[in-house]
């Protein structure tokens, strides 16, 4: 008979403290009914990044966060062939990213807080910008359409043909 070798941890919940970001996003936009395209009319984010030590340096990090999330948000999709496994769009080349001139002027307001545990009362932004754009961007679609897409990408066949199933084709 064998023995099996514990595996387990001794974790606390009451483990080092960390600090904690907070960020949310809104937008504003408008979808072709004839193509399903959509066009970015306002985009916002707040952010709460305790005391900002370098605005200009965390602003390019939210910025940055956001435009990277749209690319997920609207375009990226990796293409799987359901036989093989194989995926069918391993370049670039197929593969859509969100291009510098389509990314939108984000508006990026800072909350007032400190922190008690982060440098200076600083709070680390890191990937916390990403994390609330496709909500936010399925919000504003639901908001624009009528219709609640749950995947992403939500790009704009995708839309034209939720629209026309919902509303028939557009005049």
């Amino acid at each position: 008979m064998r023995k099996r070798a514990a595996a387990h941890g001794d974790g606390t919940p009451d483990s080092s403290p960390r600090s904690v970001a907070f960020n949310v996003q809104a937008f504003r936009v408008a979808v072709n009914k004839h193509t399903g395209a959509i066009k970015i009319l306002r985009s916002v984010h707040a952010a709460d990044a305790g005391r900002v030590l370098n605005p200009m340096q965390c602003r390019g990090q939210v910025e940055d966060g956001v435009a990277q999330s749209l690319g997920a948000t609207l375009y990226e999709e990796m293409v799987i062939d359901d036989a093989t496994g194989r995926v069918l769009n391993p370049t670039f080349r197929n593969y859509h990213l969100l291009p510098f001139g389509d990314a939108p002027r984000t508006e990026v307001l800072f909350a007032d807080t400190s922190d008690t545990i982060g440098p200076f009362g600083a709070k680390s932004m890191s990937e916390s910008p990403y994390n609330p754009v496709a909500a936010a961007m399925g919000n504003a679609i639901a908001d624009a359409t009528g219709i609640r897409f749950c995947q992403t990408p939500f790009k704009p066949d995708r839309i034209y043909a939720a629209i026309v199933e919902k509303f028939g084709a557009a005049d």
